[in-house]
């Protein structure tokens, strides 16, 4: 097996989209991952899977400057506006400017297929060669070029689209050199004519865009520590959400391995309803509560077209979309490690912590007075199916939350997400002034915990086990408290603590500031990587316990693992700091906004 690349350099991407369309911008400013009409689309910029020649593999869009030596990357300050500045070994410099336009236009966001780029010297005479090397059917074809007068199309399956430009149109279709003298600027987008000047148009967008960011974050409650970070959390979570169905995409990408050489490549193109929740959740918690009521609006389509008892963990972002697992053969992978997978066979798998999971992100519209359309008795009535639902397999098997392939158990994560749903229509019932009811789901919910805890709760080992009557723990343990069904002062919860700490920690004895989900062998071997998401869930497990001063250290060291763009993946190398897995990973940037509400000072003791 290779050993990982030095820390996370290979996944220092930035991101930019608009909630249509997204976007993967390497440190050299190089377009690597682009998916069209939408993110779960085909590929038309595929370098991040593709190990290439060159400087410049097929399936990405550089700006290569002659001579480069250096690069920096960075955001416009509360945007999703990437910067990129190259600098050559002649004095000369450039700056590259990314973005999707986003922003409110005749009363409705404008959201469009549509990317622009502004490059622009700041000093010296820099020479560039742009390439424009897209690609489609997941790179087993080079698209081929449409020469316009000042733009380039292309044509694959039912999409066309262009990039139109003030640049020589040779430049981009030969690869010429050019010396920048000025500003160029190209905009991605449908293969529709562009009334404007492309610099015109890019600038006026840009403006509107930054201030459609700058605007939504004010509106955040940010806590009064670690601002940047929990800032630039909520963007990103924001970039990865599907706005056209208010779907919540677990990241954006597919098949970057959990290690190296693992095999463990999965396709996260996709919304997750337990994930989704959590997403939904800390959003909310940040006063972003329309991301929630879209999602809600996403699920209500779900339940209405499917059978209770078939509902999936996973759904496509688009009711026509793909979920069929499958290899493509006709790319590399992440640093030539395959497979490259397209679909995920998750969806087949049964889950059962769908049903609370649901009911969980539905909750707040009873009680949250900010939302325009709250729940109502209908609604209620519609969740209290999903309960039904719960209480019949809370202690049946599934692939639990770490969707094992190979095996089925008794999760204890999954009957306690069930045990929540039917906690939390008792709390629903009893806001509506349904008595009987929420006499009747808080006789079932206790029930329920009585029967978890009696099953979960190991007295030899002593700790709460991963399964009902089982002898191995994992760390979605950490959640009990979190979901209520246990204080987290609790002796038995306390003892399960420390052994998570001392066995799934990623250092000696419990050193280190990453965790393991689990330390035995799966479908895949035995996790050679940390979960990321598990150390935030250690993190604010430590806090309520009444740790804070450990909580807080573990924290502040957990945020320096974050790429020079503040972003985080799906897991990390606790011996190089290598960033793996999917990027950005959702859960991942949940992570840092729950830890930093519960562990920062108030504004009121500050100020």
């Amino acid at each position: 097996m290779t050993a990982p690349p030095v820390a996370h350099k290979h996944l220092d991407l930035a991101v930019v989209g608009n909630c249509e369309v997204n976007a993967l911008i390497d440190i050299q400013g190089r377009i690597v991952w682009m998916c069209l009409p939408r993110p779960d689309g085909d590929p038309v910029f595929a370098a991040l899977l593709s190990t290439g020649q060159g400087a410049a593999p097929t399936g990405v869009f550089a700006m290569d400057l002659e001579g480069q030596v250096r690069a920096e990357q960075h955001y416009q300050r509360n945007t999703a506006i990437a910067e990129t500045l190259l600098y050559d070994n002649a004095g000369g410099s450039l700056k590259i400017t990314d973005f999707a336009p986003r922003f409110r236009k005749h009363g409705r966001m404008f959201r469009p297929m549509m990317f622009v780029r502004i490059v622009e010297p700041l000093s010296g005479r820099p020479q560039l060669t742009l390439r424009l090397r897209p690609v489609s059917e997941y790179g087993s074809k080079v698209q081929v070029p449409r020469n316009g007068s000042n733009h380039v199309g292309f044509s694959t399956g039912e999409l066309s689209w262009r990039v139109t430009s003030d640049a020589p149109i040779s430049s981009l279709t030969g690869e010429r050199p050019l010396v920048l003298d000025g500003p160029l600027t190209f905009i991605i987008g449908p293969d529709e004519a562009v009334e404007e000047a492309p610099a015109v148009l890019a600038l006026r967008l840009l403006e509107e865009t930054r201030t459609y960011w700058q605007e939504w974050v004010r509106t955040l409650s940010v806590p009064f520590d670690w601002q940047e970070a929990v800032i630039r959390a909520a963007i990103t979570l924001k970039l990865c959400t599907y706005e056209d169905t208010g779907a919540v995409m677990a990241a954006l990408t597919t098949s970057i391995p959990e290690s190296a050489g693992s095999g463990r490549n999965w396709d996260y193109r996709y919304c997750w309803l337990r994930d989704a929740y959590f997403v939904v959740q800390a959003l909310n918690r940040l006063g972003a509560t329309r991301t929630m009521e879209r999602y809600l609006h996403f699920i209500d389509h779900i339940v209405a077209q499917s059978s209770v008892g078939a509902l999936r963990p996973l759904y496509p972002i688009v009711a026509q979309g793909e979920l069929t697992e499958r290899h493509v053969t006709t790319l590399e992978g992440f640093l030539g490690m395959g497979p490259v997978r397209v679909g995920n066979d998750a969806a087949n798998q049964v889950q059962h912590d769908v049903y609370g999971a649901i009911i969980l992100a539905a909750t707040q519209l009873f009680f949250d007075h900010r939302l325009v359309n709250p729940g109502t008795e209908t609604l209620f009535r519609q969740l209290e199916l999903l309960g039904d639902r719960a209480i019949v397999v809370y202690e049946q098997p599934d692939a639990g939350p770490w969707e094992f392939r190979g095996m089925q158990k008794l999760h204890t994560f999954s009957a306690t997400m069930s045990w929540a749903g039917c906690d939390r229509l008792s709390r629903v019932a009893d806001r509506l002034g349904l008595a009987e009811r929420a006499r009747l789901w808080r006789t079932r919910a206790d029930a329920m915990r009585e029967r978890i805890l009696e099953r979960a709760w190991n007295e030899q080992r002593g700790f709460f086990a991963a399964t009902l009557g089982g002898d191995d723990f994992d760390a979605s343990i950490l959640l009990l408290p979190e979901l209520g069904l246990v204080p987290a002062t609790d002796p038995r919860f306390i003892s399960t603590l420390d052994v998570i700490g001392r066995e799934l920690g990623s250092g000696d004895h419990g050193s280190g500031d990453l965790l393991f989900r689990y330390r035995h062998a799966d479908d895949f071997g035995t996790p050679e990587t940390s979960f990321t998401i598990c150390a935030f869930w250690y993190v604010n497990a430590l806090a309520a316990a009444g740790r804070m001063e450990a909580a807080r250290e573990q924290f502040t060291r957990l945020l320096e693992r974050r790429n020079p763009l503040g972003l985080l993946s799906e897991d990390i190398d606790p011996v190089s700091g290598a960033l793996w897995g999917n990027y950005p990973q959702t859960y991942s940037m949940v992570g840092i906004i729950n830890s930093a509400l519960r562990l920062s000072r108030t504004w009121e003791e500050v100020l």
